[in-house]
């Protein structure tokens, strides 16, 4: 472990987390967004404004994988007993459990009522971890059927993978979370807001989100940062400053007699996130 001591989120499910840090995926984009920040307004030297917060965002994603796998390892990943325990825990299962079933009664497909408690299950024991651990669950986005089609492998058996099955799975997801008192993003609706989510929103398999899904979702899990009643809060304009001081070692500004520390400026970035 490396100090100093920083807010930890884990990001926990099945291959839409394992692939968030890819092709400008939702994974990278939090890191960069958590990472230490500084930015101007009005593009002047003398009018700046400070964005330093932080957090270290740990991936644990393992592709194919269903909420039976996911329950099956939560003792390993989020040990009771662990020194540190995370501040956040965003979970994706359900893409996978959706699918149609197989005749040999082989593959991820998990019925929807153990989908439920399965879910449940992962809820209550990422809240048990401490008092100040929080929890967001992403129910099932949509999926282009025909991209699917058009991708499938020769390798594999036929996958069933529908809008419907989708939307039954997601819309059971939220209404645990409801039940739990969970925060959610309801990526089924969320993704269909945009009018070309179709052809936008996901890689050419038609399942995992490009950047455009991803931004979308990023979207959505700050706004819910946001507006969290939470003490302390994990909205990234609100959480403490690391190594904020200001340093003779920075760079000089144009007065000649002063410096102006620029560190990881977040001019880069396509989107500035609220």
């Amino acid at each position: 472990m490396v100090g100093p001591a920083r807010p930890v989120f884990v990001l926990f499910g099945s291959s839409i987390v394992q692939f968030s840090f890819s092709n400008g995926g939702w994974g990278a984009i939090l890191a960069d967004v958590y990472a230490r920040k500084f930015s101007f307004v009005d593009c002047g030297w003398r009018a700046m404004r400070w964005e330093r917060t932080k957090a270290d965002i740990i991936l644990r994603g393992y592709l194919g994988w269903n909420s039976r796998r996911g329950v099956q390892v939560l003792e390993e990943v989020f040990p009771k007993d662990a020194a540190v325990q995370p501040s956040l825990v965003i979970v994706y299962f359900g893409g996978n459990d959706s699918m149609g079933s197989h005749s040999s009664g082989l593959g991820p497909h998990v019925p929807l009522p153990e989908y439920i408690e399965n879910m449940r299950k992962i809820g209550t024991h990422l809240k048990s971890l401490s008092g100040k651990t929080r929890v967001i669950f992403l129910s099932n986005p949509p999926v282009n059927e025909e991209m699917i089609r058009c991708a499938q492998s020769p390798y594999i058996s036929k996958i069933v993978r529908t809008n419907e099955l989708c939307w039954q799975y997601s819309e059971a997801c939220v209404k645990l979370c409801k039940e739990m008192d969970i925060k959610f993003v309801d990526m089924f609706n969320a993704i269909q807001k945009q009018d070309d989510w179709q052809t936008a929103c996901f890689l050419t398999d038609g399942i995992h989100l490009s950047s455009e899904g991803s931004k979308i979702l990023v979207a959505e899990i700050i706004k819910i940062l946001k507006e969290a009643d939470w003490k302390p809060s994990l909205y990234w304009k609100s959480m403490p400053t690391e190594f904020s001081e200001d340093s003779p070692f920075d760079l000089v500004a144009s007065n000649g007699v002063s410096t102006i520390n620029i560190s990881n400026l977040t001019t880069h970035r396509e989107i500035e996130w609220d």
